[in-house]
């Protein structure tokens, strides 16, 4: 699942569409319809699907436990294809329950609702422990004869790869049981009371009580006055809460450590790679890629940014502010959907055909709404139904770049879902792939409309920002995490110290051309990645680096490329990265690769400086 936070991550400055901020209400924003999944928390499909799911995997258990070295190709094809229909019944009861919640964090009843859904999929799941480790056992000769004398079951060799990846750092069954068990009171728990504090967060600015979503927003708005108040508010809500989240932070942490160590991992953002099927050379070439680059393009285009606002250094909450004299024009969902799937089936229309049923259906919920939770995300659900989306819309050119994003994740888990379950979910490097290519063809798209040189030169510095906001301040985001997970590993970390490590990578990658105000140190805590999917962030950066190059083909018209395009979507989790991007002859190890991507943004700087 995609957690964006749209704050923490984009920064689009306003463009002219002949409506003012201050007249933007909408009340006809989509809401989900979940009934797809279930009816109601009561219905009795729900309750019999909890029944058939423990039956089903108590015969699971007593069918193939202890016998998984011992079946031949056609047994061993019918057991995964049990284990994938599990998967399946699963994931459908968890991502209602969820999906449920994220529409109103503080409703005690859905809140309730979920921890008893995740209980008993916790406790279900007891019967399918065995099966990772029981498989990664099975000698390696005798799994390639099975899959040789199956090609059905050779389909899954990625499936396989991955999961016997984790074969040296397997635990024993009774351990691998007890921390299964375990993860019903743990990392989940603190995630949910991340979730229910943040959402019930208030901020009061003006004599106006606002949510968290609804005050970040501020931090972006035309006028300096109200970004300094919305910035001192979250300062001041944050550290007043800063225990909590410290206590949080430090707790997640100390746990995935331990299972760490136990698991013998080499450092804490090892088992991120292995899940994202990268090799962990690739992401530090990225990495020093990126913070190499910084001078030349996030510490270039703020000063130039500081000149445009004729000030000697940028507050914080200059950052993502709109530049002088633009447009503080804003989109209605009607022009923001029309707008992005034009964008998308100028590209392909098959790619718009996959999204209208988004917008028609009920798979989008838009409106901001007391205890929603913020940022946005598209939440596959199982491959036999549809993904839904979760916005926070607010009108904003940003906005509409948002609804690009989620809409490219949705329309990339609605091809990959004929993969089936198990092969459909794609490791998180190559997740971020569909969403900010759609994001860059409906960029293109506005600048195809934008007339005029200020325009241009407003829409081209919003590009600059998002591409900084998507690959500088994520690779930010990781050192800070490498740093703060590796100091944890000393002792419990003190808020003061960990506000210190993020002040220290916040000048680092913004340079000094940024004031930071005291109150800023505690703006980490806001940042869902940092507890929901510890690493996740790099993802990004190595989506943009990745898109930037697959367009620069796209542009070059490579011969076909729409229809590899598609087909790389499809491929869901099936193949590994450099399988996937050699149709494009391109090779993520190849340290040029990332620099290459990284130019396209110290040339769109180019091109600004050249319009002074």
């Amino acid at each position: 699942m995609d957690r964006d936070s749209n704050s923490n991550k984009r920064g689009f400055a306003p463009y002219k569409n002949g409506r003012s901020a201050s007249n933007y209400r909408e009340d006809n924003l989509p809401e989900w319809d979940l009934s797809d999944l279930y009816s109601d928390p009561q219905s009795l499909q729900l309750k019999n699907d909890i029944t058939k799911l423990r039956n089903l995997t108590k015969s699971f258990s007593q069918k193939y436990k202890n016998k998984l070295s011992s079946l031949s190709s056609r047994k061993m094809l019918d057991c995964v294809k049990m284990y994938e229909k599990i998967t399946q019944m699963s994931g459908r009861l968890i991502s209602y329950a969820a999906l449920r919640f994220y529409k109103n964090t503080t409703d005690v009843t859905r809140g309730q609702f979920l921890s008893e859904i995740q209980e008993k999929l916790t406790e279900i799941n007891s019967d399918l422990v065995f099966f990772s480790l029981e498989f990664n056992n099975i000698d390696e000769k005798i799994l390639k004869n099975l899959m040789q004398e199956s090609s059905q079951l050779a389909r899954y060799e990625p499936a396989f790869r991955r999961m016997r990846a984790m074969k040296p750092f397997q635990l024993s069954d009774e351990l691998e049981n007890f921390l299964n068990d375990q993860s019903v009171v743990g990392a989940s728990s603190w995630n949910k009371l991340f979730d229910e504090t943040m959402a019930s967060l208030t901020f009061e600015i003006d004599k106006k009580i606002l949510t968290l979503e609804e005050t970040l927003n501020l931090i972006s708005d035309p006028r300096r006055l109200t970004r300094k108040k919305a910035a001192i508010a979250l300062a001041t809500k944050l550290g007043s809460n800063i225990n909590l989240f410290s206590r949080i932070t430090n707790t997640i942490i100390k746990e995935k450590s331990i299972e760490d160590k136990w698991r013998k991992f080499p450092n804490a953002q090892f088992p991120r790679h292995l899940a994202n099927d990268v090799e962990p050379e690739v992401v530090e070439a990225l990495r020093n890629a990126v913070v190499d680059a910084y001078p030349r393009t996030a510490h270039r285009y703020y000063k130039l940014k500081a000149k445009w606002m004729g000030l000697k250094k940028l507050e914080v909450w200059d950052r993502n502010a709109p530049l002088p004299r633009a447009s503080t024009k804003l989109f209605y969902w009607d022009e923001a959907k029309h707008l992005v799937l034009e964008a998308y089936s100028d590209f392909h229309p098959q790619m718009a055909r996959i999204a209208e049923p988004f917008f028609e259906k009920g798979w989008i919920d838009a409106k901001v709404t007391k205890g929603k939770t913020p940022g946005a995300f598209a939440h596959p659900t199982v491959t036999s139904l549809h993904p839904y989306i979760l916005l926070n819309y607010l009108g904003k050119p940003r906005d509409v770049m948002t609804l690009a994003h989620e809409l490219g994740h949705g329309i990339h888990q609605c091809l990959a879902a004929e993969q089936g379950e198990i092969l459909s979910s794609t490791p998180l490097t190559l997740a971020e792939t569909a969403s900010v290519f759609g994001e860059m063809l409906t960029f293109n798209k506005l600048l195809s409309k934008c007339k005029g040189k200020k325009a241009r030169k407003h829409l081209l510095a919003s590009k600059v920002e998002d591409m900084i906001n998507t690959v500088i301040r994520q690779i930010s985001f990781y050192d800070f995490e490498c740093r703060l997970h590796k100091a944890r590993d000393k002792g419990e970390l003190t808020p003061d110290e960990i506000n210190n490590i993020w002040l220290s990578v916040s000048h680092e990658s913004l340079g000094d051309c940024f004031s930071f105000f005291e109150g800023y140190e505690t703006f980490w805590s806001y940042v869902p990645h940092f507890i929901h999917s510890p690493f996740y962030v790099y993802a990004y950066a190595f989506g943009d680096g990745l898109v930037n190059a697959l367009y620069s083909r796209f542009e070059a018209k490579l011969p076909g490329f729409e229809e590899k395009y598609l087909a790389m979507l499809s491929s869901g989790g099936s193949k590994h990265h450099s399988e996937l991007l050699k149709p494009f002859g391109l090779d993520a190890s190849d340290p040029s690769f990332w620099s290459g991507g990284l130019d396209v943004i110290s040339t769109l700087i180019d091109k600004l400086e050249a319009l002074e």
